[in-house]
């Protein structure tokens, strides 16, 4: 492999003045950069990120650690931060942790050995970020959190009001007459999930609505979960007019327990979902759905990460980023023989 003595060779010059014109430590004269940087070429030198690391106590490297990259949501989010860091000369370095705290914590262990310029992290179930980040933060590696928020947590974070969102979605479904709602919500020990369950319950309080605790299932934020969540609603009497999922993958599988059950979309059962994922137009019928900004929750993410790179050294930063509600063919009146 190439080296910086052969460099120096070949252009005539010191290694020092290799060194120099390689990492940008002192000015060197444009011809005599040229010919450093024209060796460089002929050789396919390629600095060490590592080597450069050790001498700043820092690489170029940027951590992200998501929940689960099967996830059709957390690619856009992922893009989103990659596309910033590498405009700015960063590089992402994914970990995926399949909501696991101890997978997580092996992740936040073993990255600290990468010398990482910051961290980007959507939280695993029942994690605490706050001695690894104070630890992360302590060496002047910066750390943000979104989509969700770990316990303890008062450091920098981008998320969406989940909330206020759930809340508006609900009062669609209102609306349109339904009084008989249920709600197949993500994990509750999420933030973003307790959050989403809060705004449904303030629109049902605000319309006078009362429902049996039994409406409300809890699942993992997958098709399968939502499947099996939206088997027990249907055998429920009274049946539910209308099913608000916390995510579209699990409104995925609450459609296909509806065609298996023989039962019609939005005739029988209205649904609603949770990202606005790419396939949500296409599905049959198509899904109405709240969107979240996934890019630019990564793009959000990684621009706080930078300027705290750069120096700011201001207080936490709370980001929240506006959503939208998206009406399509899932969701309908109720009719006579549904009320």
């Amino acid at each position: 492999m190439a080296n910086m003595k052969e460099i120096a060779r070949m252009a005539g010059v010191s290694l020092g003045t290799v060194s120099n014109v390689i990492n940008k430590t002192a000015n060197v004269r444009e011809p005599v950069r040229q010919r450093v940087l024209e060796a460089v070429k002929t050789v396919g030198y390629q600095p060490s990120q590592l080597a450069r690391g050790l001498r700043r106590d820092k690489t170029n490297t940027i951590g992200m650690i998501i929940p689960d990259i099967t996830n059709p949501f957390f690619p856009a989010v992922v893009r989103g931060a990659e596309d910033v860091a590498y405009s700015n000369g960063y590089r992402l370095i994914l970990c995926n942790t399949d909501n696991d705290h101890y997978k997580e914590l092996v992740h936040l262990n073993e990255l600290r050995t990468y010398l990482p310029t910051g961290l980007i992290v959507i939280p695993s179930s029942l994690s605490d970020l706050t001695a690894q980040a104070e630890s992360y933060r302590k060496s002047g590696t910066g750390v943000v959190c979104i989509d969700r928020l770990p316990r303890h947590w008062s450091g920098d974070t981008v998320t969406v009001d989940n909330a206020k969102v759930a809340f508006i979605a609900t009062r669609a479904l209102l609306e349109l007459g339904h009084k008989r709602l249920s709600m197949i919500t993500g994990p509750l020990h999420f933030t973003n999930s307790q959050n989403r369950l809060s705004g449904f319950k303030r629109a049902l309080r605000g319309a006078k609505i009362q429902i049996s605790p039994d409406y409300i299932q809890e699942a993992t934020f997958d098709k399968q979960d939502g499947y099996s969540k939206a088997m027990v609603l249907l055998r429920m009497i009274p049946r539910p007019t209308a099913i608000f999922a916390g995510n579209d993958l699990m409104a995925l599988g609450v459609l296909l327990a509806l065609r298996e059950c023989g039962l019609r979309c939005p005739e029988d059962i209205s649904v609603m979902g949770f990202d606005d994922l790419e396939l949500a137009e296409t599905t049959n019928p198509s899904l109405s759905s709240v969107s979240q900004p996934g890019y630019q929750l990564g793009t959000s993410a990684a621009r706080i990460l930078l300027d705290r790179v750069n120096g700011d050294e201001g207080p936490a930063r709370h980001l929240v980023l506006d959503t939208a509600l998206k009406i399509r063919d899932s969701i309908g009146p109720v009719s006579r023989a549904r009320s």
